[in-house]
């Protein structure tokens, strides 16, 4: 059972792990380096320990003792009552939920162990938005696809604000980083995917024409907002896909685009 500690003062070191929330760069930097990622919210608190993830400290407004109670009690981690004017202080935001916790990162897995068991792949590159970045774990987890994988410039998706965008999906969609280089795309070929990139370019197949659903294992390659793909990964790409657009409209956000194409490509699959 966690200790309940009340804290009264912002600058207690015990807090650390909570200081400066709004200070992008910062958090960037440090969690990674750190080795922690905060969750915010009883249910991503909560899908966070589901999925094995260790606590290293919860920080919570005195009002939501009761509702974590059972986190609480299951704790082996310290836990910080406080004011909302005191977490405000330290986090710089107004804390809406209420709850945060410091959890430990755990190591990434290497890309041949998350393909092994996949079949429908996400494959992000350069998507350094962590709005984004949640908003496609949320529809990858929610329409089925196996695993994700990021370029190294990709953003970190246990950042506060993808976990708390996806609500809590990135912990239930296995991920790993691929290496840079030219012949990154070229490890998940070898294992078996047919390379899809997506593109609103009219040149490009429409998705219903690609049927990537019928194919028996496929990598769906996404680009950042605006720019999209760059021209080493849409000539590293097998076929290049679209999805048909009316009214005029040239293109989608890339969280709406994935989201269209996820359930294409897994759409009347067979069952494994």
């Amino acid at each position: 059972m966690a200790e309940l500690i009340t804290v009264d003062d912002p600058d207690d070191p015990r807090l650390s792990d909570y200081t400066g929330l709004t200070d992008v760069e910062l958090r960037r930097r440090r969690e990674p380096a750190e080795g922690l990622f905060i969750a915010e919210g009883e249910k991503v608190i909560r899908r966070a320990g589901q999925a094995g993830y260790p606590m290293r400290s919860m920080l919570l407004s005195a009002k939501w003792v009761d509702t974590m109670r059972d986190v609480i009690d299951e704790a082996r981690a310290p836990v910080y009552a406080v004011s909302p004017e005191l977490a405000e202080r330290v986090t710089g935001y107004h804390v809406h939920r209420g709850a945060l916790a410091s959890m430990a990162r755990k190591p990434l897995p290497p890309v041949d162990e998350v393909l092994r068991a996949a079949r429908r792949v996400v494959v992000m590159e350069a998507v350094n938005d962590h709005t984004n970045i949640g908003a496609i774990f949320r529809s990858a987890a929610a329409l089925g696809m196996d695993a994700v994988l990021l370029s190294p410039d990709c953003a970190d998706p246990l950042y506060r604000r993808s976990v708390k965008v996806s609500m809590g999906a990135v912990f239930s969609v296995p991920y790993a980083r691929l290496a840079s280089g030219p012949g990154a795309l070229g490890a998940v070929r070898e294992a078996g995917f047919r390379l899809l990139a997506l593109t609103p370019d009219e040149g490009a197949v429409p998705m219903d024409e690609a049927a990537p659903h019928r194919l028996e294992r496929v990598a769906l390659m996404l680009g950042a907002e605006g720019d999209g793909l760059s021209r080493r990964a849409l000539d590293a790409a097998d076929v290049r896909v679209r999805i048909p657009m009316a009214h005029g409209v040239d293109s989608l956000n890339v969280g709406a685009a994935a989201a269209v194409a996820f359930y294409a490509v897994t759409a009347g699959r067979p069952e494994s």
